[in-house]
């Protein structure tokens, strides 16, 4: 229990020095973007990459990334219902409610806990969550906002294929069931680079931290956090106790459930002309309370 807290404990100290480094003005508001692209472009990628490469693959693993996907399709239709007849409210609520986020926090505390097959796990469940992380959501709540009937998948696979890190999953798919392998020298290089993966997303959540919504909201946004982390808790005990997995991966899928809020919710519900203010309070909110949730599933599980 000591070495989880001090693990957690180490993340969230990254995270507060990025906060704090901001506020007294060392990094801006707009270092969180070049940030993120570095994560996102560099770091994440290689990290999946070499633990890819360090880890046995079976074809039953593949039905992980269902279950990603699944979980994403949920929160849309309670964000649907939570909508009531308001398209503009329905809108909001499904971009806003489903996705998670996973290459920039959930994954760093994968990778340390549970080592290479861990990081597998997160990143076939992850393959299925970007489905609709980036992209799926801001389609479906792009068309329900605009009260359209028909639905394109040109604009979602554009999304999915410019994403750096679905296609490092694919390109790594593509080598197992080709049955090839990287060269040394590459995994080396990738390696050297997805060391700083963890230390990077957790800082730059720091920096990208900020609550900005109207108190009179408080309402909803205690609503939808609470639905959001009900689910989530019935799902960790649906997937921990029910999976016909190996425990090694069922208790990651238990850390994976309590991800926050997708990080691309907020720039998503600003180009849909929504509520940007109150789409960052729950996200950031998401972040403190994941942080939470899944230290206390690591306390229990391991």
């Amino acid at each position: 229990m000591e070495a989880i807290l001090m693990r957690a404990g180490s993340f969230m100290a990254v995270i507060i020095l990025g906060y704090v480094l901001k506020k007294v003005g060392f990094f801006k508001e707009e270092d969180f973007y070049v940030m993120s692209k570095i994560m996102v472009k560099i770091t994440l990628p290689a990290s999946i990459i070499v633990n890819f490469s360090q880890t046995k693959m079976e074809p039953s693993m593949f039905l992980l990334c269902l279950l990603g996907f699944g979980g994403g399709i949920l929160y849309m239709a309670l964000g649907w219902i939570m909508g009531g007849k308001d398209p503009d409210e329905k809108g909001f609520q499904i971009l806003n409610l489903s996705g998670y986020s996973i290459g920039s926090f959930t994954m760093p505390f994968t990778s340390s806990f549970f080592g290479p097959a861990g990081v597998v796990v997160t990143s076939l469940f992850d393959t299925g969550n970007a489905v609709i992380a980036l992209g799926g959501s801001y389609s479906i709540g792009a068309m329900v906002k605009n009260r359209e009937k028909k639905f394109s998948f040109i604009p979602l696979c554009k999304t999915l294929l410019c994403s750096v890190p679905f296609d490092a999953y694919l390109f790594m798919y593509i080598l197992y069931w080709l049955h090839l392998s990287l060269p040394a020298p590459v995994l080396n290089i990738a390696q050297l680079v997805a060391n700083a993966n963890a230390f990077l997303a957790m800082l730059m959540l720091g920096v990208g931290f900020k609550l900005s919504g109207d108190r009179t909201q408080m309402s909803k946004i205690v609503k939808m956090l609470g639905v959001r982390y009900g689910v989530a808790v019935l799902t960790a005990a649906a997937f921990y106790f029910l999976l016909p997995f190996s425990l090694e991966y069922r208790k990651a899928l238990a850390v994976l459930v309590f991800s926050p809020i997708a990080a691309a919710a907020p720039a998503f519900t600003a180009d849909l002309k929504g509520d940007i203010n109150l789409a960052s309070a729950v996200n950031s909110l998401s972040i403190i309370i994941s942080m939470f949730c899944i230290t206390c599933v690591l306390i229990a599980v391991l």
